[in-house]
Formats: structure tokens, sequence, C-alpha cells
């Protein structure tokens, strides 16, 4: 079964771009062009991995963070921040929220494919997202 991964970015091109990307990395994927339709997706695609900007129209990449963070049924989910928000107050926010790693643009398709697969390689993952780790596989 292939991992999930939730772009949530609201520039057409690079989402043509990661789209791409992961899709060649073997990845299903869906994206979202606000917070709000992120969100939705969330909920019905489930997600393993969430590319995630900061600046997004409707609800921030922050609050989606946190709101991910704070959801038991998307405990194994994944936040990767790709933003063009590269300043050290911004990365440490990024963090703060719950985000597990934070990529700058412009940025290495090699290092973010890096990236993600080692995110994606974490123990944890192998549960569904929804579980914990005290649940049976």
């Amino acid at each position: 079964m292939a991992k999930r991964v939730l772009i949530a970015e609201d520039e057409p091109s690079i989402v043509t771009s990661l789209e791409f990307l992961m899709r060649q990395c073997g990845f299903e994927t869906r994206s979202a062009a606000d917070g709000e339709e992120a969100l939705s997706l969330l909920a019905t695609f489930r997600p393993h991995l969430v590319l995630l900007d900061i600046m997004l129209p409707r609800r921030s990449g922050l609050e989606l963070c946190r709101l991910i963070r704070d959801d038991a049924a998307l405990a194994g989910t994944r936040v990767l921040m790709l933003t063009a928000k590269g300043g050290h107050r911004d990365i440490d926010r990024g963090h703060q929220a719950g985000a597990d790693d934070y990529v700058t643009k412009p940025f290495s398709t090699q290092d973010l494919v890096a990236r993600a697969k080692a995110l994606l390689a974490d123990p944890v993952l192998h549960l569904a997202p929804g579980s914990t780790p005290g649940d049976s596989p």
C-alpha cells in the first residue's frame, strides 16, 4: 500500500511539481490550495505525510499543524513545513506548532525527497493513521 502525501500549497506550479515528484517516489497524493480544503482532506484522505506551506489562505499552515497535533486520529501523521519563511523565528514557530521537519523555498528536490522518505521511515508510521502505539497492527 502506497504512503499517502497531502500537499497543502496555494501556488499551482509548486503543487504540480510536488505532485509529480511524490508520485515518482510511489506515493499517493492529494493537494489542497487553502487551509480549509487541507483540513477537509486530513479527515478523508488520512495522509501519512503533509507537505505544508505556512502561508495558506483561509487557515495558516501553523494553525493546521497545531490541529494535526491535537487530533488523536492523526497521531501518526508527519508534517514537513515547506515554506518561503526561513528566518530563525519562523523555523522555531514551525517546530513549536509540531512540525517534524522544516524546508525553505527554494528547495532541492533531492533533499525534499530524502527528508520525506526519512519521515515516512519512522517506525511510528507503521501504524495506520488514527492508531496509537498501543494499538494492534
